[in-house]
């Protein structure tokens, strides 16, 4: 697919502009089932059926609605593509933010908004793109499922979870997926830049620890407090420095990063080359081990009362074959006195970071950036493909931007003054359609 230079121009100021618009749709998931992604979903359906898309509007809860498009490829005899996004936000306080958050205003260079970089950049990348297929009378090489899920910041139960049980017939003859948190740029030392493809997920499990002792008044001695023991079974997970461990995805990321910033690979100690990720060491650092953070306390209702019981909340994250080694770690730092309940679970995905999918990825990320270098790369949180992926189909995080070296990018997902720069979107839009023109 050749495009002109006003075709281009076009396609990356549509991008602009349907960013700022679906940012100022407040489309905010408050979890625990309260959300609303109507507006959203209706905005999306009407601009594909402005240019003659047709598409679904399945709402699964009220005010819970997810969007469902086909677009047709020249060889619909080959196994289709995925291409999904979701349209829920997580909630923003307006008074911690310097604008609006609801405003998608433009301002020094970047568009503002919740949702700016999670995800509805990568939404209206996808609208621009297939808007300009059609217009075009194009046809990609094959067959393209469009979605555009609910409920993504809340576990996906009334979206993508909710369709791939309740409607898996949607999926039948796809087998690949492409979404958000990948394919962005990363400067390195000596001005490299990596762009991160995702291609691995960390696991989840969510646990409560909950300690048992003996009730009584607060000026007693109390040496069966469940405060106490509670307290001291935090403090062991909370200050536990796990060991490293190596996925195939690490590996490769890793010896390339050694490989561009002229370092030794060392795969039992890599935590010396995260010093050349600047702002992406927050992240990265995240996926060279298991982790389980304490994030929530409970106990007692009275000053002058020691509580029968206290509890605490684990955030435990996995890393892909490794899920046994975090539950067994966590029972021998907390003992047999805590009770451990398993709250939530999710898997761990990776796959291969190789075949004719990844090559069109890499390719169209050199076509706009000739020294760039795309890496797989293990995230930390999870995104819609792993319900997917109970399905069959593989997922990869591919939603290109070109970054400047010193934006601290993970910092804006759920962040204060989250933003985009436009410059980057009008790459990763181009980069998107060259990618589709060649999968």
């Amino acid at each position: 697919m050749d495009l002109t230079a006003d075709q281009i121009q076009e396609l990356e100021n549509e991008t602009v502009l349907l960013c700022q618009e679906m940012i100022r749709i407040p489309s905010v998931n408050y979890g625990e089932g309260k959300g609303d992604e109507k507006a959203m979903a209706e905005y999306v359906a009407a601009k594909l059926s402005e240019v003659g898309i047709s598409s679904d509007l399945i709402e699964t809860a009220p005010n819970r609605v997810n969007v469902v498009a086909k677009f047709q490829g020249r060889d619909p005899s080959r196994p289709g593509l995925v291409l999904h996004g979701h349209i829920d936000v997580v909630p923003a306080n307006a008074e911690d933010w310097s604008v609006d958050p609801f405003s998608g205003i433009i301002k020094d260079g970047f568009i503002w908004g919740r949702g700016a970089v999670d995800m509805k950049d990568m939404d209206a990348m996808i609208l621009a793109t297939v808007r300009m297929w059609k217009r075009m009378d194009y046809l990609p090489p094959r067959n393209i499922l469009l979605v555009f899920f609910a409920d993504e910041e809340a576990a996906g139960d009334y979206g993508s979870r909710w369709l791939v049980k309740n409607r898996p017939e949607i999926f039948d003859g796809y087998s690949e997926a492409v979404s958000e948190v990948g394919g962005f740029s990363v400067t390195v030392t000596g001005d490299n830049r990596l762009y991160l493809i995702e291609a691995a997920q960390k696991g989840i499990q969510w646990m409560k620890l909950t300690a048992k002792g003996t009730a009584g008044h607060g000026s007693f001695i109390n040496r069966d407090n469940s405060v106490t023991k509670i307290s001291n079974a935090v403090a062991k997970i909370g200050n536990y420095e796990w060991p490293q461990l190596e996925t195939k995805t690490n590996a490769k990321f890793f010896k390339k990063l050694a490989e561009v910033t002229e370092q030794e690979y060392d795969p039992k100690d890599v935590s010396p080359l995260l010093v050349h990720l600047g702002n992406a060491t927050k992240m990265i650092g995240a996926t060279i081990s298991n982790t389980a953070n304490p994030t929530m306390l409970e106990a007692g209702y009275k000053v002058n009362v020691i509580p029968q019981e206290a509890s605490a909340f684990i955030d435990g994250r996995f890393l892909p074959g490794y899920e046994n080694q975090l539950s067994k770690t966590i029972k021998d730092l907390v003992g047999e006195d805590i009770e451990i309940e398993l709250l939530a679970r999710d898997i761990a995905l990776e796959v291969d970071f190789a075949g004719p999918l990844v090559d069109a990825m890499c390719s169209a990320i050199q076509s706009e950036d000739s020294t760039g270098i795309p890496v797989p790369y293990l995230m930390s949180g999870g995104t819609d493909n792993k319900a997917l992926h109970d399905l069959g189909i593989i997922g990869y995080g591919f939603s290109p931007l070109k970054l400047p070296k010193d934006l601290d990018f993970f910092s804006l997902f759920h962040g204060v003054d989250e933003r985009v720069p436009i410059d980057g979107l009008k790459f990763g839009v181009r980069v998107l359609a060259n990618f589709l023109d060649n999968i």
